[in-house]
């Protein structure tokens, strides 16, 4: 019996020999009735000629089984879908041709920006629709990978689990930014996870080094010695306090056991009992700190008066310091900010928060010291460690990428399990399954060659009927789902399964040859000679050929002996079981059920030494190895670098939500979010990690869809021009055609069904709402006209000058300000371009329509073509308008961005009435003419 799930031993199963002795009404003569079971395999089976198996044919076909499928999408759906995308592509392409050819003489400057734009974006939608040519969704077998894995079996008679291991890696940078008590439920939740105990592992990094985030995670460690066991024993879903008591549902359903209720009720109040402590700590550590600062100067004091025999002038001034409870210096930032105490200058630190468990399962007992009674439940908990890396003055930090890094090399030498997740501050897991379900690929036919798998992200709160496409479905349902069909999904910064040897740097194993692993694939041995035995220049040879290897692993990792001696390791504990024919590369059964060994002093220490901040100097960390440094988007580079090796990876869809996070709840947040995401991109395409310089490793269609996502900023330059041509139409009485022909009429009908049709496929295929596909178009209007061309601007001074102008942390909506409320709205010069877009657009169609009333020979065709192109910007800008305008929870909407918006608005309107004669025909204005 396993905790892992619900899985009989084999005493406990029915055999099918019991099967077959089952008497009818009790008759001792063993005279059966068996019709009124009907017909079938329960019982009887050996009679009617269908048994005969002593169950190693069932052992067989277990061992078979892959542990997921891949199920395509309905060809009833998929080849219209494929037809249609290429019809549209030959109607764009004659619809192209025909406007090139079909030339406005009226308004040639009109013509041409409007052709321009639509040549790019019809480039734009190329790049976007390509790589959705083959959709699929993917299912985990959790069964398989229990029978696997974690069963009695000849290699492992005791049924340990063999599963390898997994550090999870959280990451958080302010607890004045990041409410700890957020923090804290996703650490528990980890640690709740149904994973093997001994096998997993969670790092916190405190890239703030704060004393308040330590002691949260002290809180923790003693929190989750009741909160776990109440998780096992009663199957809690999800395993984040916060998320379960805050459920809508009824708490109490499916739940069996009488001692339920009282378990709950308790656990609530050790619950509200936590946060209190939890909400209290910033109070005790400044309490904590003042004595002993106080103490510390009547210390002074004393010495002053012995060694001087007087009182001093002024009282002895000792640094205020802040301090542990055991009565020593905090090593990392301090309160009051001191030399070596600050944010950017601290001393690393690892603490075990909690210790590696005993690889046997610790039952539980009901004492009366503790709230639950947990008598047979396992009680162990996995590894917790804090770390904070070394920061100095003179070292670039590299932020999240850095932060990163550094967990990356003290989980190496301290767990080094072979596989890691990341998550943010905020991403609780939900569903304490996902990490089997993600392991079921890496552990898969074929999985050795899957570098990452990513999890969809889901949020909690924010608006419900996501009027800013926070929860970004079509990103996680359509996009995401599209590129598994390829090469696999592109990494989105958290929530994500890494294979370590692929973060590593090395090269994917070749898919039809077996060999040593990925490292014998950069560094290959020599055959041995005839008879297995060496020569003394063999033997030679291959001592040069390590002291090769070790010279060139010390460049690219470092000095640790400790981390590269880990690496063949953790490329031996990732590999699939060799339990197959097909698996080429693979391990043999039971070979990680031997207990692991402890964290000893010597392992902290080796911690210590390759987080500090010179440690990466001369190494390829950033470069090569890890996540890679120089952008915003350091997530969509790693990602891009291992796709480029040649490895692929996988989306993971559960069937609860895996983690979840925090939504953005305003129309600022949302923006920043853009603005960082964009920025990024732009940086990705004016680096050698652009597109257009792939190696042949990566797919065609997937090299489209990074190119697709490096030039998307540029996009918006197109799209707020195209937004700004109706009021040119309207201004100056034309269109951007001469007069609207049948033809133009039927290019723009078959277009505009063509691409709804292909919408209403892609949600058929995907499972999304129709809501969720027309936010998502809308916010490519509003993010294309705001936050996408201002990144364009901010990437190209970047790469031009090599100023920054750009915050990389962006402020969240837990951060406690205005705009934490929903709808709450701060100011940002990013609402300037779309609010100054519809202004105009406005103004245009009121002198438009003005115009065309008082004209003596009014043109209506160019009239109505105006009007709809100018719609249909409103329309697409009417989230951002709602957005602005709404006043719940004291909102308020800055007055300077009416301010600036409707001076440049006038300015523009002026400009054309400045260039436009009043005419002797009473019309108001007149025509536009450039020389």
């Amino acid at each position: 019996m396993t905790n892992a799930g619900v899985v009989l031993p084999q005493s406990s199963m029915p055999s099918l020999q019991s099967a077959s002795i089952v008497k009818a009404n009790g008759s001792p003569n063993g005279d059966r009735d068996l019709t009124k079971y009907g017909r079938g395999s329960a019982v009887s089976l050996k009679e009617h000629g269908c048994g005969g198996d002593d169950g190693n044919g069932l052992i067989r076909s277990r061992q078979d089984r892959p542990l997921s499928r891949k199920i395509n999408v309905s060809a009833a759906i998929l080849a219209p879908y494929r037809l249609l995308i290429f019809f549209r592509i030959v109607v764009l392409g004659m619809y192209l041709a025909w406007r090139i050819k079909k030339r406005n003489e009226d308004a040639i400057w009109l013509w041409g920006m409007s052709v321009i734009c639509e040549i790019w974006f019809t480039f734009s939608w190329l790049l976007e629709q390509l790589p959705k040519l083959s959709p699929v969704k993917r299912t985990a077998e959790l069964a398989v990978l229990i029978d696997k894995f974690e069963t009695v079996s000849p290699q492992n008679p005791l049924g340990r689990s063999d599963l390898p291991g997994i550090d999870v890696f959280i990451t958080t940078a302010d607890p004045d930014k990041e409410p700890p008590l957020v923090m804290a439920n996703t650490v528990l939740s980890v640690l709740a996870a149904d994973y093997p105990v001994e096998n997993l592992a969670c790092y916190l990094s405190d890239d703030a080094g704060s004393l308040l985030t330590f002691e949260t995670m002290a809180e923790v460690a003693s929190f989750a010695t009741v909160w776990v066991p109440f998780c096992r024993k009663h199957d809690i879903e999800p395993r984040g306090p916060e998320s379960y008591f805050s459920l809508k549902k009824d708490p109490y359903r499916n739940k069996m056991r009488p001692d339920f209720v009282k378990d709950r009720r308790r656990m609530k109040r050790e619950y509200d009992e936590f946060k209190v402590r939890i909400n209290a700590l910033l109070d005790t550590v400044r309490w904590r700190s003042d004595a002993y600062n106080a103490r510390e100067e009547n210390r002074a004091l004393r010495r002053h008066r012995e060694l001087y025999g007087d009182e001093p002038i002024e009282r002895p001034k000792v640094p205020e310091a802040t301090w542990i409870a055991d009565g020593s210096h905090w090593p990392g930032t301090w309160m009051n900010s001191s030399p070596h105490h600050t944010y950017s200058n601290h001393a690393a630190i690892v603490q075990v928060m909690l210790k590696s468990p005993s690889n046997e399962p610790m039952q539980g007992k009901n004492e009366e010291s503790r709230c639950l009674d947990l008598s047979g439940v396992d009680v162990r908990l996995p590894m917790l460690v804090y770390v904070a890396r070394e920061k100095r003055p003179g070292y670039e930090d590299n932020e999240k990428a850095g932060a990163m890094n550094a967990l990356v090399r003290a989980s190496a030498v301290v767990s080094n399990g072979p596989f890691f997740l990341n998550l943010d501050y905020d991403n609780y897991v939900c569903n304490s399954r996902a990490f089997r379900e993600g392991m079921c690929y890496m552990m898969d036919r074929g999985g050795e060659r899957v570098c990452f798998v990513q999890f969809p992200r889901r949020f909690d709160g924010g608006d419900p009927s996501d009027g800013y496409a926070g929860y970004t479905n079509v990103l996680f349902e359509v996009n995401m789902r599209a590129l598994d069909g390829i090469q696999g999904p592109v990494y989105l910064g958290s929530g994500c399964l890494f294979r370590r040897m692929a973060l590593y740097g090395f090269d994917p194993p070749p898919p039809q040859e077996r060999h040593g692993g990925c490292c014998r694939c950069c560094f290959p041995r020599k055959p041995k000679t005839p008879g297995g035995v060496d020569s003394d220049e063999e033997r030679q040879d291959s001592r040069r050929e390590d002291e090769k290897i070790l010279s060139i692993y010390q460049k690219r990792f470092g000095n640790s002996a400790s981390l590269i001696d880990s690496i063949p390791m953790a490329e031996f504990q990732g590999r699939p079981l060799a339990d197959h024919p097909t698996v080429k590369y693979g391990r043999p059964s039971g070979a990680l059920a031997a207990p692991h060994d402890p964290v000893t002093q010597s392992m902290v220490a080796d911690a210590v030494s390759v987080i500090a901040c010179s440690y990466e100097d001369k190494t390829q960390w950033g470069r090569r190895v890890g996540w890679i440094y120089g952008s915003v988007t350091e997530d969509i580079v790693a990602g891009y670098r291992m796709h480029n090796r040649g490895w692929r990876s996988v989306y993971c869809v559960t069937s609860g939500d895996a983690f979840r996070g925090t939504a953005v709840i305003n129309l600022t947040d949302r923006l920043n979010q853009i603005l960082r995401r964009a920025t990024g991109f732009v940086e990705v395409f004016f680096s050698r990690n652009n597109p257009l310089f792939m190696t042949p490793g990566m797919k065609i269609l997937q090299r489209i869809a990074y190119l697709n996502l490096s030039t998307y900023p540029f996009t918006s330059l197109f799209l707020t021009v195209y937004c700004l041509l109706p009021v040119l139409c309207l201004f100056s009485g034309q269109f951007i055609v001469q007069t609207l022909t049948v033809t133009f009429l039927a290019y723009i009908l078959i277009l505009t069904v063509t691409r709804c049709i292909l919408a209403i496929l892609e949600i058929r295929w995907s499972g999304i709402q129709l809501v969720d596909w027309w936010r998502n178009e809308q916010w490519w209007v509003i993010g294309g006209t705001s936050a996408c061309l201002a990144a364009l601007f901010q990437g190209v001074l970047k790469v031009t000058t090599g100023v920054d102008v750009s915050s990389n942390r962006i402020k969240t909506s837990a951060d406690g300000d205005e705009s934490s409320e929903p709808h709450g709205l701060k100011w940002t010069w990013l609402m300037i371009p779309p609010i100054t877009i519809m202004l105009v657009n406005l103004i245009a169609i009121a002198v438009g329509v003005s115009r065309t009333i008082y004209s003596s020979s009014p043109e209506w065709s160019k009239l109505l073509g105006g009007l709809v192109f100018s719609v249909w910007v409103l329309i697409h800008l009417y989230p951002l308008g709602k957005g602005l305008m709404w006043r719940r929870s004291g909102g308020k909407t800055p007055t300077v961005v009416f301010i600036w918006s409707g001076l440049i608005a006038i300015t523009i309107s002026l400009l054309v009435v400045a260039l436009h004669s009043p005419s002797g025909d009473h019309q108001i204005g007149g025509s536009i003419t450039f020389p």
